[in-house]
Formats: C-alpha cells, sequence, structure tokens
C-alpha cells in the first residue's frame, strides 16, 4: 500500500480502538508507519481522515451485512425476514461494537465541526438508498423518492436500535420486537392494518 492508503487503514485502527476524541494524528501517523506530514498532503486534516476512515468502516460493514441479509432469500416469509435480518443486525452489532460506539461519539462533535457535518450530510443519500437495498436483499434500487424514504426509515430504525444497544445491549429489541413494535404502529396510523399477535416473552 502507499502512504493514502497507509493513513486509511491506521486511522481506522485508530478509531476503532481508541475513538473519534481520543484519537490523535500522531497515533495514525504511528499505527500508519508514515509522517506527521503525509496526513495534511494526503488528507488536508486529521478529521477529514478519521471521517473518510468512518465512513470506509461503515461501508465495509454495510457490505458484510448486505452480503448476510442476501443469504435470507427472496422466499422467506416477509415478516419472518424482518426479524431475521435485525437478529443479524444485532450480531453485527456485537461483532463491530467500536464502529457504532465512535458513530454516536461523532454525532456528538458535528455541532462544532461543519468539516464533519458537510462529509456526513453528503453521503446521506447513498447510506439511505445502500440500506434500502440491504434490507430487500437485492443488490441496488432506484433513485427515487419511495427508495429513499423506504432507506431513511430502515435508517433511524438502525440509528436507534445501535443507540440503544450500545448503552445497554441486553435490553435492546430482537428482531421479533422489531416487528411487533413495527406492527403496532402500523394499526395506529395506517387504516385496516393490524397489530397481529403479542410478541412472546
Amino acid at each position: 500500500m502507499g502512504n493514502r492508503e497507509d493513513l486509511l487503514a491506521g486511522a481506522k485502527r485508530c478509531l476503532l480502538e481508541k475513538g473519534y476524541g481520543r484519537t490523535t494524528a500522531r497515533d495514525i501517523a504511528s499505527a500508519a508507519g508514515v509522517s506527521l506530514a503525509a496526513i495534511g498532503y494526503h488528507y488536508g486534516s486529521k478529521d477529514a481522515l478519521l471521517t473518510q476512515a468512518m465512513m470506509e468502516a461503515m461501508g465495509e460493514w454495510g457490505d458484510e451485512l448486505g452480503r448476510v441479509l442476501a443469504e435470507l432469500g427472496e422466499e422467506t416469509d416477509p415478516q419472518e425476514r424482518f426479524v431475521a435480518a435485525w437478529d443479524k443486525v444485532l450480531e453485527s452489532f456485537v461483532e463491530h461494537r467500536g464502529l457504532w460506539s465512535v458513530q454516536i461519539e461523532i454525532l456528538a462533535q458535528m455541532e462544532h465541526a461543519p468539516e464533519l457535518r458537510a462529509m456526513l450530510g453528503g453521503a446521506q443519500k447513498e447510506a439511505r438508498l445502500g440500506l434500502s437495498a440491504m434490507f430487500q436483499g437485492v443488490p441496488e434500487v432506484p433513485d427515487t423518492p419511495d427508495e429513499l424514504a423506504r432507506g431513511a426509515f430502515y435508517q433511524a430504525l438502525l440509528a436507534g436500535l445501535a443507540s440503544q444497544w450500545v448503552v445497554s445491549p441486553e435490553l435492546a429489541p430482537s428482531g421479533r420486537e422489531f416487528l411487533q413494535g413495527l406492527r403496532l404502529v402500523g394499526a395506529s396510523v395506517l387504516p385496516g392494518a393490524g397489530a397481529g399477535p403479542a410478541v412472546s416473552s
């Protein structure tokens, strides 16, 4: 790898091990085996590099989970597929805890980091289309208002579940509890929708 790729790999390791706020430029340079000056030359700033590293790590997580969800198969009952998909998400949180902890930490930094806000905001559309495809088990979806709305809904569920899981993993809802919540909300806002059977404990 070249210095640019080495820096990105080093930044990802530092993010997952130390978090956003505790990672210094020197930490990254040391992990990458390059000089401090290389950060400015290739990425402009430490924050820009860390943001890029976080976005790449999230992309890798999405690719990995997407492959897992695609294996669920389209023939599966839609409700059971929904349950299984969110249970797989929970399993991925266990394997990638550092990634989700740093996600929440970065959100808290955005109020005072316009560059960070701009970079993450610019990725929203792509993220929503990616989530829509991933949870439907298809390679990609068209760029339409419906798919963006579907993706935004999944994004909200994902962020909320991640926050609950990071705070208290044992209290985070399972896939079946998520399904029951969807039924209950649907019954209250969509005409003719039923709540369905209660979730067994």
